[in-house]
């Protein structure tokens, strides 16, 4: 894959997007785009509307109206089941490792859907962590493996869009550096990183672009080299 930092074409575009769980209105509006190869970050405070974007990007939200245009194809209307088929990767924030499974099995149960993926031995070499492990219960692993893991069996697929919802939640600062490193190199490989965060802290070291979220809505951009400027507003935002 190129570079993904010499390439501007919008990979993802929401427009005035809506989104109601049964007859609650979560998401007032929301319009934002992420560039092919780029990683930017959701920010806000809780229930600011954050992972209700990220599971109307894949179609898992009680409704849904506006768009969303991934690659030029309407989101909006499709099937659940259809949107990760386009190369969309979801690792939400209670990962959903199966109990019942081991390491390698938990690994390679997601279909690959098209050329491109990670092999197992690069995934390895991406999350070393994992390496050894592939015999034992995905749950026995500890919370930062576990996270790695979830990440790890949606680059075998061929998904060129990752969300990640809060990746560092409640991990030790030493799995937080290893999970930037491995962002890091996956933006380097190409793809296009989409992450809900609370620590912007984290997020300032791995990102492009910022949007800030607030009751639903986006109030505000801030591009990572524009972050130190913007500190004390983002402090507002955030409640910091």
């Amino acid at each position: 894959m190129p570079d993904g930092s010499i390439i501007k074409t919008a990979m993802l575009e929401i427009n005035d997007l809506h989104g109601f769980y049964g007859e609650s209105h979560v998401l007032h509006g929301v319009s934002l785009e992420v560039r092919q190869g780029e990683v930017v970050t959701l920010l806000g405070r809780n229930g600011a509307g954050k992972t209700s974007t990220m599971r109307s990007i894949m179609g898992i939200i009680g409704r849904r109206t506006g768009s969303i245009r991934f690659q030029g194809t309407e989101l909006i209307g499709m099937a659940q089941h259809k949107i990760p088929r386009l190369g969309i990767g979801y690792v939400p924030e209670e990962r959903g490792i199966f109990s019942s499974l081991s390491v390698d099995e938990n690994l390679t149960l997601p279909p690959v859907i098209k050329e491109g993926g990670m092999t197992v031995e690069q995934i390895y070499d991406l999350f070393p962590n994992l390496k050894g492990r592939g015999t034992t219960q995905g749950t026995r692993l500890s919370g930062g493996e576990q996270q790695m893991l979830a990440i790890a069996r949606i680059l075998r697929t061929g998904a060129n869009l990752i969300l990640l919802d809060e990746p560092t939640e409640g991990l030790a600062p030493v799995i937080i550096e290893q999970i930037g490193v491995a962002v890091r190199a996956l933006k380097a490989r190409g793809f296009t990183i989409v992450l809900v965060e609370q620590n912007f802290r984290f997020a300032a070291t791995i990102a492009d672009r910022h949007y800030v979220m607030e009751e639903g809505h986006v109030v505000d951009m801030i591009p990572n080299d524009q972050l130190d400027a913007n500190m004390d507003k983002l402090h507002t935002y955030l409640g910091v």
